[in-house]
């Protein structure tokens, strides 16, 4: 089998090294030089969508595997499927699930999903009307795609209005922020789970928890992501199964009533409540980092199961998919200004990595003169496992250490949660 990977960050390392692990021939566009060593990497720019409809027919691909948003929101599988070429991931008008914040909550509320109260706003009087409605702290998100940074959460009334301003007349994020949403908050503990969708049936993989915020404790601003761990306590098997049927079904069914069946990854953000399972977002793709840290513990092979979503076949009637009796947890080392303002270009050195790590690339580049530096926010994905949550953290923060670059920064609890709850703490 040969696949086509897009993209050129950490999830596509952890996919390409998976894939790869099964014997498949890999080609990855742009890639990166850690996909490098497991992959043939072609420099197809991100929004060269004809360059990688070209590249799929030319290579003769099995299917091609769509890593990040920005193409599947600009048709990428549409005009794929178009050519008669599979392709694993949604159509444009499936991805609105992700790239309009409004769209995925309306479709919640039509299919009565579990999810906040929220209103919608394109001018900052009406925000600040809204914000005046509910409790505190509050929650403004930017309706379109920002990086995973789009959230805000505010503990006062001043804070809610200076980020309204921020999104609608200052623009920090752009045409995603010409309408925002005054949501409700919701308490609890996230939880990141991942769906192969073929439209009506799913196939769930192991919950996941990502951490957001940039310094230790969940302190500082939000990022595209710090790290994550797997397995979670708090995502057993029964909350797997209630996600399953409160909220995936609902919303396949409710997407193939409007016209837009959804195929391919559904990750659907969580908030464990005292009431339950209750969605705070969707993202229509493999998540960053959390594919890094599951990867290693899938047991089941993984491109048969992409390859049967993508020519049609589905997952329906499909065997579940098997988990190593291990834990993982991945720790992202950042570059200099991340996530506000990053710095790149700074010499990259990595070390050899302990028993048990693997380092996924997901900003690097080769100068010249064959050395790596840094050419991204989030560097490199360090991810570990071990039999316990602890040791798995020990593992991926003593390599993380070792990385050598000028003005590095990487979270050292990564999975604290969890290894509270294993010590019997609060």
């Amino acid at each position: 089998m040969k696949v086509l990977i897009v993209g050129g960050g950490g999830r596509e390392h952890a996919l390409a090294w998976k894939l790869h692990g099964e014997g498949v021939d890999v080609i990855a566009a742009p890639g990166n030089p850690g996909i490098a060593e497991v992959a043939q990497c072609v420099a197809v720019s991100g929004g060269d969508i004809d360059g990688f409809v070209a590249l799929a027919a030319a290579e003769r691909v099995s299917f091609t595997l769509v890593g990040p948003e920005a193409p599947l929101a600009a048709g990428l599988v549409d005009r794929l499927r178009a050519r008669g070429l599979p392709a694993f991931g949604p159509t444009a008008a499936a991805a609105r699930i992700e790239t309009s914040k409004r769209y995925a909550k309306e479709l919640m509320l039509r299919a009565g999903v579990p999810t906040a109260r929220a209103t919608y706003h394109t001018d900052v009087a009406s925000a600040r009307r809204a914000v005046r409605t509910v409790d505190a702290p509050f929650v403004i998100k930017a309706s379109g795609l920002a990086a995973g940074k789009g959230v805000i959460i505010a503990e006062s009334i001043a804070d809610a209005d200076d980020a309204i301003r921020s999104m609608l007349e200052r623009g920090v994020f752009g045409e995603s922020g010409t309408e925002i949403l005054v949501e409700e908050f919701m308490q609890g503990e996230e939880l990141s789970l991942f769906a192969i969708a073929d439209g009506e049936h799913v196939l769930p993989m192991l919950p996941a928890q990502d951490h957001k915020r940039l310094l230790v404790g969940d302190e500082g601003p939000n990022t595209g992501g710090m790290g994550a761990y797997a397995p979670v306590a708090i995502g057993g098997p029964d909350v797997v199964s209630d996600v399953c049927r409160l909220v995936f079904e609902p919303v396949l069914s409710a997407m193939r009533e409007h016209g837009s069946p959804f195929t391919g990854l559904l990750y659907a953000g969580l908030m464990i409540t005292a009431d339950g399972p209750k969605v705070v977002e969707f993202n229509c793709r493999f998540g960053d980092p959390e594919t890094q840290a599951l990867m290693p513990l899938l047991g089941t092979a993984l491109a048969p199961v992409l390859h049967a979503v993508a020519v049609g076949d589905g997952v329906g009637g499909a065997p579940a998919l098997e988990w190593k009796p291990l834990a993982s947890v991945c720790t992202v080392v950042a570059g200099p200004g991340y996530p506000d303002a990053p710095r790149t270009g700074q010499a990259v050195t990595l070390p050899a990595c302990l028993p048990g790590t693997l380092l996924f690339h997901s900003g690097t580049r080769r100068r010249d003169d064959g050395r790596l530096e840094t050419a991204g926010g989030r560097v490199v994905s360090v991810v570990a496992t071990a039999d316990t949550i602890r040791e798995a953290q020990q593992r991926s923060v003593a390599t993380a250490s070792a990385i050598q670059f000028e003005g590095s920064q990487f979270r050292r609890d990564i999975g604290w949660r969890e290894i509270a709850r294993h010590a019997g703490t609060p």
